[in-house]
Formats: C-alpha cells, sequence, structure tokens
C-alpha cells in the first residue's frame, strides 16, 4: 500500500530532494510546507499518512506544528528529520508527539525504514537521539536545592566570600562551607564558579 507523505521544511533543496528519494519507492509525496503553519493547514487538507518535519523554521516551527497537530487530533505521524540532536531539539519534539526523530545524513533505506514505521505508529530514533535520551532516563533525578543553599549561591554568585556570606545570613561560616559542598554535590560541580554558572544554567538564580 502507498504511503502518503507531506514534506516540511523551509530549503528547497532539502524538499526537492525528499521529493525525488520517496517518488516511486511506494511512497506518494501529496504535499510541501515551507513552515509550521503551512504544515498544519496541509496536513489537514491532505491528511497524509506522515509527516517528515523539519524543526527549525521561519515563523511557527516544528515542535509548535506538532504540539498544534495533536491538539486538533491529527491522525498524521510526525516524524522529525533535522540536522539538530540536542535536548533542547529532541526532547521538546518527542515530548510534544512525534512518533520519530531522524537527522538528515540518515540513510535513504533507513529513512524508508523510518516512514514505514512510523506509518504504522511504531517510535523511530536515530542512533543518536536513542542513546541520548537513554542516557537521560539513565541519569539520576536532580535534587533540588534548599531554601538556605539557594540563598548561600545567591550570595556566592554576587560576589560574597563564606564569611560575608555567613554574616549576612546570621549563620557561621563553616555552616556556609557545609552548604556549599551540599550545592556542588547536587549540582555536580567541583568548585564555586561551576555552580554558580550551572545554576545560571539551569534557572536557579534567574538571568
Amino acid at each position: 500500500m502507498t504511503i502518503t507523505v507531506l514534506i516540511a521544511d523551509d530549503h528547497p533543496i532539502v524538499r526537492d530532494g525528499l521529493r525525488g528519494i520517496f517518488t516511486g519507492h511506494g511512497f506518494d509525496v501529496v504535499g510541501e510546507a515551507v513552515n509550521g503553519a503551512e504544515a498544519v493547514t496541509l496536513a489537514e487538507r491532505l491528511r497524509p499518512d506522515v509527516v517528515l518535519m523539519d524543526l527549525r523554521m521561519p515563523g511557527t516551527d516544528g515542535v509548535a506544528a506538532i504540539t498544534e497537530l495533536a491538539r486538533l487530533g491529527n491522525p498524521a505521524r510526525v516524524l522529525v528529520l533535522t540536522t539538530y540532536d540536542t535536548d533542547s531539539d529532541v526532547l521538546p519534539a518527542i515530548e510534544a508527539g512525534a512518533t520519530g526523530y531522524l537527522l538528515k545524513d540518515a540513510p535513504r533505506e533507513d529513512l524508508f525504514r523510518a516512514v514505514e514505521a512510523a506509518a504504522r505508529g511504531e517510535a523511530v530514533l536515530s542512533p543518536a537521539v536513542a542513546s541520548r535520551l537513554l542516557g537521560r532516563m539513565r541519569a539520576p533525578a536532580r535534587e533540588a536545592l534548599s531554601q538556605r543553599e539557594l540563598e548561600v549561591l545567591t550570595l556566592v554568585a554576587r560576589g560574597s566570600t563564606n564569611k560575608e556570606a555567613a554574616k549576612k545570613l546570621f549563620i557561621s561560616e563553616a555552616t556556609v562551607k557545609t552548604h556549599l559542598i551540599h550545592v556542588y554535590a547536587k549540582l555536580g560541580v567541583k568548585d564555586r564558579a561551576a555552580a554558580v554558572a550551572v545554576a545560571f544554567e539551569r534557572g536557579l538564580l534567574g538571568s
């Protein structure tokens, strides 16, 4: 049975290349979209079996489009096809409802198998993405910093020494050191500078 495919990518060369790859191999490319908004519109009208979705597109991006298709209850399976495999790209796409996630350097046969599997509703992940998600699942859960630990770290981030932080918080310098040891352990770092950097990165200290 022919699998109908919608391609969503803002690069004409990529769209042309994908259309050429899939045409005549048991697939029917029924439409092309240049951004997420157009992908949603075409998916609603054409009802493809699979949407090949790029993530970073002007206007409405891929994750927003995947989210909207899920909200509309569109039956199309979304297979992300992108050049990015960072956590900030992979996780939002999977959480939004993507059936699979492949990188654009995947061999042609892998693309065919992925689209066929996605059409059946099977999860498809590139090896690199699968390893990333597995590693994330195996990582120990992050332990939250206590209010006092956050107070100490905030003062450290503002340049306070242990002695100055102790004076401002009305605690002993030894207690400040103990709090910092706990902070280092929870954040997985070894010194003050790294603790501050990681805390900012995780949004613990604002921007």
